[in-house]
């Protein structure tokens, strides 16, 4: 009686410890399992199409093909671009060598020339007294009748020879009068002789 009594008490026990036991588990599944979430709305769905107005001819009829003429076609072809001329090139000008600029050549110390002489006065001739008066009057008398034929020669008309002639005649005129006035009456004499020789022939030439 005893034993059944023990037997019933363990039996008891265990089933009180197996429902706290299933208690604490529930309890635990509980706290781990997370809330579940709230639905989310579907969207609406998109309104259908609106209908054509008219319905479209799938079989349209088209016009007879025109034949084109061949000078449409010969214009309205686009002319063939001309073809690209590439540009000369131009040869590359390559810089001029530069010479070597030659030194200086030291210039050679030149001897000074000698001082020139003073110029010398013309020797002359020494004349007596009686002989320079001489000289002196013939050539005079010269060159007064030298004057005398050129004043009637350029009272005519004159050739070209004898426009020359009289050029001739002046010029040692002039040189006569010169070498008297250096006070070369030898030399005015001489001069003066050969003008009135010219003098002469111009008169002669003029008659």
């Amino acid at each position: 009686m005893k034993r059944a009594e023990s037997v019933a008490i363990l039996a008891i026990a265990m089933s009180l410890s197996g429902c706290v036991l299933g208690s604490k588990q529930t309890k635990t599944t509980a706290t781990a399992t997370p809330p579940t979430p709230a639905p989310v709305a579907a969207p609406a769905p998109a309104p259908p199409p609106p209908q054509p107005l008219s319905i479209p001819q799938t079989q349209a009829q088209l016009p007879p093909p025109q034949p084109i003429s061949p000078e449409a076609l010969a214009t309205t072809q686009a002319p063939e671009p001309a073809p690209e001329t590439q540009p000369a090139q131009r040869p590359v000008r390559r810089p001029a060598p530069v010479p070597p600029k030659p030194e200086a050549p030291v210039p050679a110390q030149i001897a000074a020339p000698p001082p020139a002489e003073p110029e010398r006065p013309p020797l002359q001739e020494i004349v007596p007294a009686g002989e320079l008066k001489r000289l002196q009057e013939a050539a005079d008398a010269r060159r007064q009748e030298i004057r005398k034929t050129l004043d009637q020669a350029q009272a005519r008309t004159l050739n070209r020879d004898q426009r020359s002639l009289v050029s001739r005649i002046e010029t040692f005129l002039k040189q006569s009068d010169d070498a008297q006035k250096r006070g070369d009456i030898r030399l005015a004499d001489a001069l003066a002789q050969r003008a009135q020789v010219l003098a002469r022939e111009l008169q002669n030439a003029t008659r």
